[in-house]
């Protein structure tokens, strides 16, 4: 819980900023460096298959501090950033430019809609809205936003409309300590008190979060 509260509170001072740099991205270059990225996630950034996660309508500075980790994660030996096999590998021939246009270029498209199931919607609004106390969890919504939508500023991603699958495995990942490129290791230190059942009615829940 102390790791989460520093980052909390790093969330509030990042927000909290007068003077916010503008991510300088640009949407054209990453349009046409997109080319490879759209056999797994999508030519508009939806990917079909849900293994993979929508990139479109995601913040461009998670995208690109994601890009950064997972090249990091290649050339540390999974020691430091995020090691994907497929990703990583695909990350490394990316200079900084290449993964800012890239930002740009998926941040700027529209995520496709889903749904969630009508019985996950009472008990996982429960869960990501309020948490569950007595066991240690805070709000998924206290970082997340109660849509979903995460902070571009303090580098949350936007969850809402994402495959369940994806979710459903990065929770998964981070519970297990296999990604571990979260701010101070307050996902993982979340996930670690999750359930099968958590991960499942969460997962499902946000597929379809407004």
């Amino acid at each position: 819980m102390k790791k989460i509260a520093l980052s909390l509170t790093i969330l509030l001072g990042a927000l909290s900023a007068s003077n916010a740099t503008a991510f300088d991205g640009d949407v054209n270059a990453g349009k046409e460096k997109s080319a490879t990225c759209a056999a797994c996630h999508g030519p508009d950034g939806n990917a079909p298959v849900n293994i993979y996660p929508k990139l479109a309508g995601q913040h461009a500075d998670y995208i690109y501090k994601q890009l950064t980790e997972l090249k990091l994660g290649m050339t540390s030996g999974g020691k430091e950033g995020r090691m994907d096999p497929v990703m990583s590998a695909m990350a490394m021939p990316l200079n900084d430019q290449d993964m800012k246009d890239l930002a740009a270029y998926f941040s700027s498209l529209n995520m496709s809609e889903g749904e969630t199931p009508k019985d996950i919607v009472d008990v996982g609004a429960m869960l990501y809205k309020a948490g569950d106390a007595e066991r240690g969890i805070p709000a998924c919504a206290a970082c997340h936003g109660p849509r979903g939508n995460g902070s571009s500023l303090a580098k949350f991603p936007k969850i809402s409309f994402q495959h369940p699958e994806y979710i459903k495995s990065q929770l998964e990942k981070f519970r297990d300590g296999v990604r571990h490129n979260d701010l101070n290791g307050m996902m993982q230190d979340i996930a670690k008190k999750l359930t099968d059942k958590d991960i499942e009615v969460l997962s499902k829940y946000l597929g379809g979060l407004h």
